[in-house]
């Protein structure tokens, strides 16, 4: 049995040999990376700026544009790197360091979606105590408690990882994966084994409850009012709805990719499953809650073409 100091890197297996088509996937892998951070920065900038969309909803908008930035640095970066290998080799700190960062965004992710669905359910179901409920402050600490929880879940999970020993270091996939790295060690305890899913549960299951919870209670105020507040509401939670779907979508494809044998599908659709969520998400964000709301689309053509 090798010894855990001779495991110092993790091969991404993934990559496989693209030959002169690196150059391709290069190039439009660090157009798409900067798409995401010049678009999701823009819209923190204008959001800052403009006094008018200092709202709960736009400021929780403004923390997931921060985590998208954040979930794609986390992963773009070596990505790029990755295709100028040969070896595809990643040192165990910087696996360890990206799963940290990776893992924690997506928690923030669906965190921010669940706070972001109960804004809406305070506004639509107690509009009289809105502001009182949700106050700058309160948004602020809510926010501060979104990054805290995320990060105490992942370190958690983490901190089993980091005890382990190593008999292996091939990941089949082009990040490092938590629940494959807990595959390469020589002996887990049934603790280890369920620490993803133990992860997925406070990550995504606690989340998802809360804005179910919400929904319901929109749902039912929504039934009893007049079909302008009901296109009204439709409207204003269709945003959060998309995301949250696209959200599943890309677990799904990660949760089967990881854990089930896909040796049958091409290496390429296995390749775009599991890197689905990284490459959608950070793009749809600054669409579903920037672009497509009419306030914050004013406030674009203000800050771009009607400044004084």
């Amino acid at each position: 049995m090798e010894n855990s100091t001779e495991i110092v890197s993790f091969v991404l297996a993934a990559y496989g040999n693209i030959g002169k088509l690196k150059y391709l996937y290069f190039t439009i892998m660090l157009l798409w990376y900067l798409s995401i951070c010049v678009c999701n920065a823009f819209l923190i900038v204008v959001i800052y700026m403009d006094r008018r969309l200092h709202e709960p909803m736009y400021i929780l908008s403004c923390n997931l544009f921060v985590n998208e930035i954040g979930g794609s640095t986390s992963v773009y970066p070596l990505l790029l790197s990755q295709m100028f290998s040969d070896t595809h080799e990643v040192t165990l700190p910087w696996c360890f360091l990206q799963m940290c960062c990776l893992y924690t965004c997506v928690s923030v992710e669906f965190c921010s979606l669940a706070a972001m669905a109960y804004d809406r359910y305070v506004c639509i179901c107690h509009p009289l105590h809105y502001n009182i409920i949700m106050s700058t402050g309160r948004v602020g600490v809510i926010i501060l408690i979104i990054w805290m929880y995320s990060f105490v879940n992942f370190i958690f999970s983490f901190s089993l990882v980091i005890k382990l020993t190593f008999c292996g270091n091939v990941i089949d996939k082009v990040f490092c994966d938590h629940h494959l790295v807990i595959k390469l060690a020589c002996s887990v305890s049934i603790l280890h084994s369920i620490s993803d899913l133990l992860f997925a549960f406070v990550t995504i299951v606690i989340p998802f409850n809360l804005i179910l919870v919400s929904y319901i209670k929109i749902l039912s105020v929504c039934l009893n009012t007049s079909k302008e507040n009901k296109q009204k509401a439709i409207t204003t939670c269709t945003p959060q709805i998309v995301s949250l779907s696209n959200l599943f979508v890309g677990c799904i494809f990660d949760f089967v990719e990881s854990r089930y044998d896909v040796g049958h599908v091409p290496d390429k659709v296995r390749i775009i499953l599991s890197v689905y969520l990284l490459i959608c998400q950070p793009m749809i964000t600054p669409f579903m809650y920037g672009l497509k709301l009419t306030k914050v689309r004013q406030s674009c053509k203000i800050f771009l073409f009607d400044r004084k």
